[in-house]
């Protein structure tokens, strides 16, 4: 017996035929789609006043490349590969500088600000596959399963690298105080 597809996999490979053949909506609706994703991926590697324009990147690349993506079911994964490219690519075409770590005024306090500049900072500094599922739940908001599907990663790793990633992140934050809900 052969695994099923999941919907949302169908769906994407849809959308994608549809873009092939020059239907914007179908691009846009894949944006609106998989822009939170990209975003996050974006986010565990470049500052964060980057990573809105590097997303816009991602997709003009991929919407360029569309022709070449073999299976339109990979469309998550083969997108999310694009991303991390280009952060790689971002660092590599910029000077090097030191990011001053200033993020745009927000609801709440200042200590809350700043324990979350802590908890972000913190992140950025686990190794690769925990930064990526922590800030795709914590930063934007999806759930296990989202981050599995969009990412074409198994549901099992996702889990793990999760608590693992979870686990880390509250020893670094430990002796700073602040607090981090999963």
């Amino acid at each position: 017996m052969q695994p099923q597809t999941p919907p949302e996999t169908e769906k994407n490979a849809e959308l994608v035929a549809a873009a092939r053949r020059g239907d914007a909506t179908a691009f846009q609706e894949l944006y609106r789609h998989h822009a939170r994703m990209v975003h996050g991926l974006l986010l565990a590697r470049v500052p964060r006043d980057h990573a809105e324009d590097l997303v816009q990147d991602v997709f003009l690349q991929a919407f360029r490349q569309l022709p070449r993506l073999r299976d339109p079911r990979a469309f998550g994964g083969w997108l999310a590969a694009i991303a991390r490219n280009r952060a790689r690519d971002h660092f590599r075409r910029s000077i090097q500088t030191e990011e001053m770590v200033r993020e745009p005024a927000a609801k709440g306090s200042v200590a809350a600000q700043t324990e979350a500049a802590a908890a972000l900072a913190a992140i950025r500094e686990l190794p690769e596959a925990y930064r990526e599922t922590l800030i795709l739940r914590l930063v934007e908001g999806m759930t296990g399963p989202e981050i599995a599907e969009r990412t074409r990663m198994a549901h099992g790793s996702v889990r793990v690298n999760l608590h693992r990633g979870m686990k880390l992140l509250r020893e670094r934050l430990g002796g700073r105080g602040a607090h981090v809900e999963p």
